[in-house]
């Protein structure tokens, strides 16, 4: 048994976990930039401005990145998560400038016990972030792997 809260047999298809919210800072996205993805519109305001992007604008890998954080704090460090096997999908809808803030959710789509892993489930989740004006920045489609309160339960 597990004391986690959230186990396989916990996420349900049709089931959406809010995200709660993360501001977006011109300082972050210069920081992270900087360093993983130094294109101008990303770490210089005019720049950002200039470009097709409208403004300084994160990256979408430190998109993901904010994402994974939201994801993390809003369910995953509480669950018996055991990674993921990857991505099916992701797509950057509209740039994430300084000052926004995002919030989104995750629904379950699909859960499964795996058949080769006693214990195992694989759940696919299909997540939407969103800004302060609710349009959608980012949507990401990907399995994770959890554990089962008990091997052999099923969802």
């Amino acid at each position: 048994m597990t004391d986690k809260k959230w186990a396989f047999e916990d996420l349900k298809e049709g089931i959406t976990i809010s995200l709660g919210e993360k501001a977006v800072s011109a300082e972050e996205i210069v920081a992270f930039a900087s360093e993983f993805d130094a294109q101008p519109m990303h770490t210089d305001e005019e720049a950002g401005k200039a470009s097709l992007l409208g403004g300084l604008a994160a990256s979408g890998w430190h998109t993901c990145s904010l994402f994974m954080r939201m994801l993390y704090d809003a369910f995953i460090a509480d669950s018996t998560a055991q990674g993921s096997p990857g991505i099916t999908e992701t797509r950057w809808r509209l740039p994430v400038l300084a000052g926004d803030t995002l919030s989104g959710g995750t629904t379950v789509i699909a859960a499964r016990p795996l058949k080769s892993r006693p214990g195992i489930g694989i759940v696919t989740f299909r997540h939407q972030v969103t800004n302060q004006r609710g349009e959608t920045v980012m949507e990401m489609e990907n399995p994770v792997l959890f554990a089962m309160r008990e091997t052999g339960a099923a969802a």
